[in-house]
């Protein structure tokens, strides 16, 4: 079968270079099985993984296919099914020498994060990790941007998960690749495509020998950029040392914190969690500058590309959920101040006035999917993301939910979770936060020549915290 990509997914396609590889990374620490349960559940090894992805990839039938160009460009590119697909090289075996460190984990991470994917073959990866101390084990995923969309097409993380130590049975698969299109048929389709679109063909055969397929398949975005430059030219970008050009190097640390201490927060000055998070980056990253000697006004801002309105709390904060939208705007993050308690009143007023003109995407197709959405909802903030012109914003930050109780891989119970999300064009790093039970866990992705002392921004992420819990109580 022969699907084409949309606009969007063929412009996050084209956005890939060395430099700049446009997969969303997702970092899973597990432990062994539920104690006195080994039996039934034999700790997670890479036969069991490989197994399980297998048997949950008819829920994810995009995982099975490729990317095909059209010859000439004379249209969109189109996913295929890949004849020659091979279980083995996407799911993936590695380990540190026992017992590894966190450290070491995140300097692995870092390296396979660097690398591009094969566009050859089905977009996306998957690692167990094993070595770690303590017995446990990592599960690192990859995949490209341009195949997770949110709504028709979902990560993987959505369906290797289970919300119990058994896990639950999936329909027999009987997968028969379908066969691959010859370059004649592509070319032959897209012609027949073409001639119900007169104005498509014409631009497409006018442009055909300068590969205008990029202006046409990415007309949309282009659009998009140029409004959002328009719009930052008046407003002018902070210089900053996360807005620079980056190597194909990276660096990965991780922060976890605990999600009550945001309700905490939340409870006593009656904002939102999504507020709060932010005000604990805008410190976090205040601390980071000041460790850079940089020059800090009152006034001095960050400005950053955030997702918003994604926590939906219950009315006694019993409940955290994905709301059914997810939006996506700029805001200025308030470093230049001093005072944790009206940083925290900026970003909350400046949230209250994003509301009423935000561009959202969709999301209920992803919160009934196995009550976990992040991955997916991470592709969606930096899908969004991207459609604004570099030079408006500082740095991106996706956040997020995740659900609130326990959740398992092959048996084995899934302790932590991380997102690593890309770094777009001339951005040294990026910010990625998923809550977890009862946890809130911080990705951070960031370029290794540009950002050696990402470690600081990490440890600014605590001293923010305590810095905002001091507040409570004064």
């Amino acid at each position: 079968m022969i699907t084409r990509l949309t606009p969007q997914d063929a412009s996050f396609y084209r956005l890939e270079s060395s430099s700049h590889p446009m997969h969303i990374g997702s970092l899973a620490i597990v432990g062994d099985p539920v104690p006195g349960d080994n039996s039934e559940h034999p700790p997670l090894d890479y036969d069991r993984l490989v197994e399980l992805v297998e048997n949950r990839l008819p829920l994810v039938p995009r995982y099975r296919r490729k990317v095909r160009e059209v010859p000439f460009g004379l249209g969109l590119p189109v996913w295929v099914d890949d004849s020659a697909f091979d279980i083995t090289y996407h799911v993936r075996r590695s380990a540190l020498p026992a017992p590894g460190t966190d450290d070491q984990l995140h300097d692995l991470v870092a390296r396979l994060a660097s690398r591009p994917l094969d566009n050859t073959r089905p977009l996306w990866e998957m690692y167990l990790i094993e070595g770690l101390a303590g017995g446990r084990r990592a599960v690192f995923t990859k995949t490209h941007s341009a195949l997770v969309d949110g709504v028709t097409a979902l990560e993987i993380g959505h369906v290797i998960l289970d919300s119990s130590p058994s896990p639950r049975e999936v329909a027999d698969d009987a997968w028969i690749a379908v066969r691959e299109p010859g370059e004649v048929e592509l070319l032959a389709l897209a012609l027949v495509e073409l001639a119900g679109q007169p104005r498509e063909a014409f631009e497409a055969l006018r442009h055909a020998g300068a590969n205008a397929f990029a202006l046409v398949g990415a007309g949309g975005r282009a659009v998009d950029r140029l409004l959002s430059l328009a719009r930052g030219a008046a407003t002018g970008c902070r210089d900053s040392p996360f807005n620079t050009r980056t190597s194909r190097n990276r660096r990965v640390d991780v922060v976890r914190t605990d999600l009550e201490d945001y309700r905490k927060i939340r409870r006593r000055f009656d904002c939102s969690i999504n507020d709060v998070i932010l005000a604990v980056v805008t410190g976090a990253l205040r601390i980071f500058l000041q460790s850079r000697d940089e020059v800090l006004t009152a006034s001095a801002v960050l400005r950053a590309v955030v997702p918003m309105s994604v926590y939906v709390e219950g009315p006694h904060g019993d409940r955290l959920k994905p709301a059914s939208e997810v939006s996506t705007f700029v805001i200025d993050l308030p470093v230049g101040e001093p005072n944790p308690v009206m940083r925290l009143s900026h970003i909350s007023h400046a949230t209250e006035a994003h509301a009423r003109h935000r561009r959202g995407v969709r999301a209920r197709t992803l919160v009934h999917m196995a009550g976990f959405a992040p991955a997916s909802l991470h592709a969606m903030s930096v899908r969004a993301a991207s459609t604004f012109a570099e030079h408006t914003f500082n740095l991106v930050i996706t956040n997020a939910p995740g659900p609130q109780r326990p959740m398992y891989i092959g048996g084995a119970r899934m302790l932590e979770m991380y997102p690593v999300s890309p770094l777009l064009r001339n951005q040294a790093s990026s910010i990625g936060i998923t809550s977890y039970d009862g946890q809130v866990c911080y990705g951070l992705n960031a370029d290794r020549d540009a950002m050696a002392d990402i470690g600081v921004l990490s440890a600014a992420v605590h001293e923010s915290m305590e810095e905002m819990l001091g507040a409570c109580v004064q």
